[in-house]
Order: C-alpha cells, then structure tokens, then sequence
C-alpha cells in the first residue's frame, strides 16, 4: 500500500482550517439576510487500485433536485440519527454506493464548504480498506468511476471558469477528467485539498 501518501493525506487533514464556499471565486456575491445552512457529509473514498490510489465519485441522477447529473462525492444532509457530518457521510457513502462504514478508515476531514444550496458540508476522507461491490442507489447515483487521485492533487489541472447565475457571472473551478467535467463544490473541495498537499 502506499503507505507514505496515505500518512501525508492524514498529515494534510489534521487542522480543518477556514471554511470554503462556493462563492469564494466571487466576492462580490450578496447571501439573503438570515440565510440558514443545513449541516450535510460526503465522503472522498480511496481506494488502492494496482499499486495507485484512486478517488471514487458519482456521477448523480438528472431526476435530483439538487445538482442533476453532475459529479460528486457520495454523501447528503446529515439526518436526526446521525452522531455528526461524518456518520452522515459514511452513512450515505453506504445508501448511495453499497460503501460499508466499517470498511472506510477514516483519515480526517477538510473545512467545512458552505454551498449555494445552502449546505454546510464536511468532505471527510477515508481509506476504503477492501475491494467491495459497487452498487449505486437507483434514482440517485447515474454511475460511479473512479479517478486517479494524482490528478486531483495536481494544482496544474485545475481551470477557473464562468456562467451565467441568478442573472450575474458566477466563477468556478473545474477540474475536468476524461469525459467527466468535475466543478462547482466537487472541485472547490478537492482544490482545497490540492493545496493542502502542498504544504
């Protein structure tokens, strides 16, 4: 196992440090009064795949009503049952991609990333510790792929791009792979990661 990248991963995540957001690229965003976000988790799986460490994503369902068919971490809001951010994340990881929490060591977390849907979302990181069934939730998960994590660690592949949202020009990063187009929170997350492997 690669255990010297594991040890720095766990080296990187030991202070949560400022929370992000989606608006970071974009200073000039106005939030309403009283907004409220909800706490949520999502899990950064890794997995080691003939000798190299890979980064398990989902590409989500159209028929969502928050972010349709774009890529992400498994995850969701964290529900009354749940201890924290981090069993919800385990917990959903398991729902959405057939992922045991007791198979998942979990390494640490990055700060807390405060979303345009209104989501306090901790991005824990964990270890997939055996090869399991992939099996992705009907009606939620459109696919699960893999990718190595080297390439989301490599501050050269990340773009800052732009659209159209709520009438003005909203900035983003992105950090596309193959025929997959990582951005948004997905890839402000796994940025802030980047540059916490820099360190």
């Amino acid at each position: 196992m690669k255990a010297d990248q594991i040890d720095r991963i766990r080296d990187a995540l030991r202070d949560p440090g400022t929370v992000t957001s989606d608006f970071d690229l974009n200073p000039g965003v106005t939030l309403p009064q009283g907004r409220v976000s909800r706490p949520a988790g999502v899990l950064a799986p890794i997995q080691v795949v003939n000798g190299r460490l890979e980064l398990l994503l989902t590409k989500r369902s159209s028929a969502l009503k928050h972010h349709p068919g774009q890529i992400s971490f498994p995850g969701g809001k964290q529900e009354p049952g749940d201890a924290d951010s981090i069993e919800a994340a385990l917990r959903e990881a398991h729902e959405e991609i057939g992922l045991h929490p007791a198979n998942v060591e979990v390494l640490g977390t990055l700060p807390m990333h405060d979303t345009v849907t209104s989501f306090a979302v901790t991005p824990v990181v964990g270890l997939v510790r055996d090869r399991f069934d992939i099996v992705p939730e009907l009606g939620e998960v459109a696919e699960v792929f893999s990718v190595p994590l080297s390439h989301v660690l490599d501050p050269a592949n990340y773009l800052v791009q732009s659209r159209r949202w709520r009438g003005s020009l909203r900035h983003y990063f992105t950090v596309p792979y193959g025929p997959y187009y990582i951005w948004g929170a997905t890839a402000r997350m796994l940025r802030e990661w980047t540059e916490r492997m820099k360190t």
